[in-house]
């Protein structure tokens, strides 16, 4: 068998949640027996393709971008003369020009959709894009969820549930690197040996500028590792409260991500919408076996982190919550510690890359009529 991924960007140009998931899936799946492609755009000059752990990944050039969208030209035939090869396709929503791409190619093979979220921000451009939408979802054989949580509170998803499969997302902790313990000490050194941890893209819906109120008239350190569009603001907002407890650390490489993980106290996810369908990072907290705070958004988020097991849920947009929150595990050290190990065995049980993979490739199965060949080597 041999599936075709297809997505605006991918590892290892980015490394974001989608892309996360689309590698682990990829090697999850070159491992079990399937031939796998990957194709994205890229910004750089060139197109290239690029074995990664055991798939292939496939650039085809940008050659603009609106609102979040990225168009190309070449893609049309690149993913024409991928697609003829592969058996199913699999894509990853939401990414609107990928539309255009599956019913510009008249593709006949058997497809699913992941769908990791819905389109919350660009409310005037979706009423234009809405009929595709609703066709291009329509046609699919299967599309995925990633949580119940987000099947029940999507009304795309609602329309559909009758061919929506639930996979949660799942990661391999093997694949993330094993801090030194130099570099361990650095980072002790650096931020304290007690400390609240974000990690993530600095985006409009991750609800930091909330965190950061919510920090005002406390001594918590709270570290912050990401990057992205609103940092700069966030850097101000922080100036201007004049918190001397935020330490903003910018963007990291993932052995200085690791280390904080695996040093700090919790972690905090103070997301307050609902373009945060899942929470990659937050689950990262999980398998390190961290205490969580997180929103109740009707997201995956709350898929991950259950409210007083593995740490503690507050309303969005509330920094008075979130605070007292913070205060709770901070002066309850016991039960936080014991919500971390809640955690972590909450991700060996429902949420390992190992679990996703097998519950994908199954799906292939049947979409494609392999009549279990590869499910059947794997475990049913």
């Amino acid at each position: 068998m041999r599936v075709l991924h297809f997505y605006k960007t991918s590892f290892p140009d980015t490394m974001g949640g989608v892309e996360q998931v689309i590698y682990q899936l990829a090697r999850g799946a070159s491992k079990l027996g399937v031939g796998v492609d990957v194709l994205s755009l890229s910004p750089y000059q060139g197109t290239s393709t690029i074995e990664v752990d055991g798939y292939l990944a496939h650039r085809a050039r940008c050659n603009l971008q609106i609102a979040s969208t990225a168009f190309s030209v070449s893609v049309f035939q690149t993913f024409s003369q991928l697609a003829k090869q592969a058996d199913l396709i699999h894509y990853h929503f939401p990414w609107p020009f990928m539309d255009v791409v599956h019913f510009a190619t008249r593709i006949k093979k058997p497809t699913i959709v992941t769908y990791h979220s819905d389109i919350i921000r660009q409310k005037h451009l979706l009423k234009i894009y809405r009929p595709l939408k609703r066709k291009f979802l329509a046609g699919m054989d299967r599309i995925v969820a990633t949580s119940p949580n987000y099947l029940l509170t999507s009304n795309v998803l609602q329309r559909f549930a009758d061919k929506v499969n639930v996979i949660p997302i799942g990661l391999d902790k093997s694949t993330y690197p094993l801090p030194t313990q130099e570099r361990l000490d650095y980072w002790q050194d650096k931020v304290g040996r007690k400390f609240f941890l974000f990690v993530g893209l600095l985006r409009y819906y991750k609800g930091l500028h909330i965190l950061l109120d919510a920090a005002v008239g406390t001594q918590y350190p709270i570290v912050i590792v990401g990057a992205g569009p609103i940092e700069e603001e966030l850097r101000a907002q922080s100036q201007r409260l004049g918190l001397k407890n935020v330490n903003f650390l910018g963007h990291l490489s993932n052995e200085d991500k690791v280390a904080l993980l695996t040093l700090c106290y919790g972690v905090v996810f103070p997301s307050h919408l609902r373009a945060e369908a899942f929470g990659v990072s937050l689950l990262e907290g999980a398998m390190y076996g961290k205490p969580m705070i997180s929103s109740e958004i009707g997201t995956g988020t709350t898929f991950i982190n259950i409210a007083e097991e593995t740490g503690l849920v507050v309303p969005p947009s509330d920094p008075v919550a979130l605070r007292q929150a913070m205060r709770y595990l901070w002066e309850h050290p016991e039960v936080a510690m014991a919500m971390g190990e809640r955690a972590e065995a909450r991700y060996w049980e429902h949420f390992t890359a190992e679990l996703m993979t097998k519950s994908y490739v199954h799906l292939y199965d049947e979409l494609v009529g392999v009549k279990g060949k590869i499910s059947s080597q794997i475990g049913k």
